[in-house]
């Protein structure tokens, strides 16, 4: 059976203090001070489910090497198109070969670990990625909004070089219905906390877990690592002592900085886990929705000499402060916001056009000459060498992973932008190339000529009427 080989994770910059949410709310529901402690990771406006997956899927392959990978699953519930395959822009934005099996999964919480549960259970010789990336939406002034936040993790599936192989697996399909989503509903209707917890977690969870360690003959006690993911704080503890695993073995939720991130959640506690784990450390990974899935991993010696890309704790690390509530509203659509003259342009994409240069729009491909090695973005019939100046010889050259210098850049109020000013400019890239283009996570005086930065899949611009939204790269000063 395959194993974990590597892995990813991306947490938006943004980190909205909870104080601020509750002291706005407080008015209308003083409850929600108890709640105010600690942060929640927000999305920019140019950040969604689409955006944050690349970040984590790009993380998790520059760990892996020269692997190849067959088959890019995406897990989420909050997916930006319904009927577009989101795994396919996922693998063209990251530039993945065409033959690979792509999928959506979704429609539950544990939509990602049944997603890994079928990866782990196949039979190719060659590695898999698994993304799991949530961007919910929920209402103003509620517990959901306190509780939850925005991330994306990844893991590679593959017989080389493991770094967690699998002992045994579990499923549980109950249909259990703690919260649901209607086709035509903006936002999840939960029940009761208590009931969840005691009819839900308390019951799947361990009709799942005692077959797992029957299966496994494994004791609870010798469990190492315990991962429920859950916005309810102390239903974790409290399953572990029904299950006779100890207190310290559970992995926090890490409901205080990060929020709870919906279907994403256990691969992003599996990530933090193995960023931590020792060879030998048994891992026991849940995921609730609909029944329960349970799989018991052990960390292998390889374990020792892996180094990610970014992980958990480096995707914590990279904080910005965020105090303005009004942010979250707005970027999550939930306020009707003046846009101005400016904002009301139409911004229909013409699907042909789209098609004909989406090399560069979504794998941000350029040109390197084949006569001269000049390099150049965009790709053009001609060399702009002008001692060059040869006819389509011109190969592939990606900038997806190249960095680059500021050489010009303006600060914007009077075009449209979600979060102004608008910042744009000229990049000189590292090696060759240069694009004018727009910059993203900028904070006031932190950016001016000469400033390195690294270019960032996100959204370039929405058409309400139409529902579609636009992707291209972004830069973002580096730290």
């Amino acid at each position: 059976m395959n194993g974990i080989t590597a892995y990813g994770a991306y947490i938006p910059r943004a980190r909205l203090s909870k104080q601020s949410m509750a002291e706005t709310n407080a008015w209308f529901d003083a409850g929600l001070k108890s709640l105010g402690k600690g942060e929640r990771s927000i999305c920019n406006w140019d950040e969604d489910t689409i955006t944050m997956a690349v970040e984590a899927a790009s993380a998790c392959r520059a760990a892996m090497g020269e692997q190849s990978v067959s088959a890019l699953y995406l897990a989420s519930t909050t997916f930006p198109f319904l009927d577009r395959q989101n795994s396919v822009l996922v693998a063209e934005a990251l530039n993945m070969d065409r033959t690979l099996r792509t999928m959506d999964i979704g429609g539950s919480q544990r939509a990602a670990t049944s997603a890994l549960i079928a990866l782990l259970e196949g039979s190719d010789e060659t590695s898999a990625l698994l993304v799991a990336s949530e961007h919910r939406r929920s209402k103003a002034g509620s517990r959901a909004e306190m509780l939850w936040g925005d991330a994306a993790a990844a893991v590679a599936i593959g017989s080389d070089n493991v770094i967690a192989e699998v002992l045994g697996i579990e499923t549980l399909a109950v249909d259990f219905v703690d919260h649901y989503r209607g086709d035509k509903a903006s936002f999840d209707y939960g029940w009761e906390d208590r009931w969840i917890r005691d009819e839900g977690f308390m019951k799947s969870v361990p009709t799942a877990v005692i077959a797992l360690f029957e299966k496994c003959s494994v004791s609870s006690e010798e469990i190492d690592y315990f991962i429920l993911p859950t916005d309810q704080a102390r239903t974790p503890m409290g399953l572990a002592r029904k299950l006779g695993i100890d207190g310290d073995a559970v992995v926090d939720n890490q409901i205080s900085n990060v929020g709870v991130t919906g279907a994403a959640q256990s691969i992003l506690l599996l990530v933090k886990t193995l960023e931590q784990a020792k060879a030998g450390d048994l891992i026991l990974v849940t995921g609730f929705g609909q029944g329960c899935d349970a799989i018991l991993l052990r960390a292998t010696k390889a374990i020792t000499d892996f180094k990610p890309a970014q992980g958990v704790s480096r995707a914590l690390a990279a904080r910005r402060e965020e105090t303005n509530y009004n942010k979250l509203l707005s970027f999550n659509n939930l306020i009707e916001r003046e846009t101005g003259k400016r904002g009301e342009v139409d911004k229909q994409t013409y699907l042909s056009g789209y098609n004909r240069r989406k090399d560069l729009l979504t794998s941000f491909i350029g040109g390197k000459c084949r006569e001269c090695g000049t390099v150049q973005i965009p790709r053009e019939k001609y060399c702009v060498n002008p001692e060059c100046n040869a006819l389509d010889s011109q190969d592939d050259y990606s900038f997806a992973d190249k960095t680059g210098t500021v050489m010009t850049w303006t600060a914007d109020r009077l075009t449209f932008d979600w979060n102004p000013p608008a910042y744009f400019g000229m990049v000189q890239f590292d090696g060759g190339g240069k694009l004018m283009m727009d910059f993203t996570e900028v904070e006031e005086g932190s950016i001016d000529s000469g400033s390195k930065v690294s270019v960032h899949f996100r959204i370039r611009q929405f058409d309400p009427q139409r529902g579609f939204r636009k992707y291209f790269w972004k830069a973002v000063i580096e730290e």
